[in-house]
């Protein structure tokens, strides 16, 4: 954590440069504005997290497709960050809402950022990914529902759906 502003400027500085040699739409740009996004939020800095978030995946989707695991990554990360406003209270969230969460979740439920991988980066990355969203449902059942909006429920389906799984009403 001593660390984190110094990172989060290396981090900016990666996704400039990607977007600049690679362009807005390759892979490892969208890796990086995910990344970049993810420490934001290590930070307590959700309103600047979010919209990364959101646009890394609407890229991802365009880019990979809906059910690519880079794509299921993005989706728990903006899952995660809205779970923290809600925790928070509050609909301007601030330092506080990212600090919260990671308090709450413990480390079964950190955002997958830190696992996110360069394309082509070793074998099994997407088996990885589907075991981790399948840990995170499984502890997000075990929530108590009235702390749950209806929209972070509809995002938690659709990560349940993609791992093969539902919720137990």
């Amino acid at each position: 954590a001593g660390r984190l502003v110094e990172a989060i400027g290396l981090y900016e500085r990666i996704l400039a440069d990607r977007v600049r040699v690679l362009g807005e739409d390759h892979p490892s740009t969208l890796t990086s504005r995910n990344n970049l996004a993810y420490a934001y939020e290590s930070a307590g800095r959700l309103t600047e997290a979010i919209p990364l978030y959101q646009q890394a995946l609407a890229d991802r989707i365009r880019v990979l497709g809906e059910d690519h695991p880079d794509t299921v990554v993005s989706r728990q990360n903006l899952a995660g960050a809205y779970w923290s406003v809600e925790q928070s209270g509050t609909s301007d969230p601030g330092p506080a809402a990212g600090r919260d969460r990671q308090q709450a979740a413990g480390p079964s439920l950190q955002p997958a950022a830190g696992r996110d991988r360069e394309p082509g980066a070793g074998k099994g990355g997407g088996a990885s990914i589907m075991n981790g969203l399948a840990a995170v449902g499984r502890r997000l059942a075990d929530l108590n529902r009235t702390f749950l909006s209806p929209a972070w429920l509809s995002v938690l389906d659709r990560f349940l759906a993609v791992a093969g799984l539902r919720r137990v009403p």
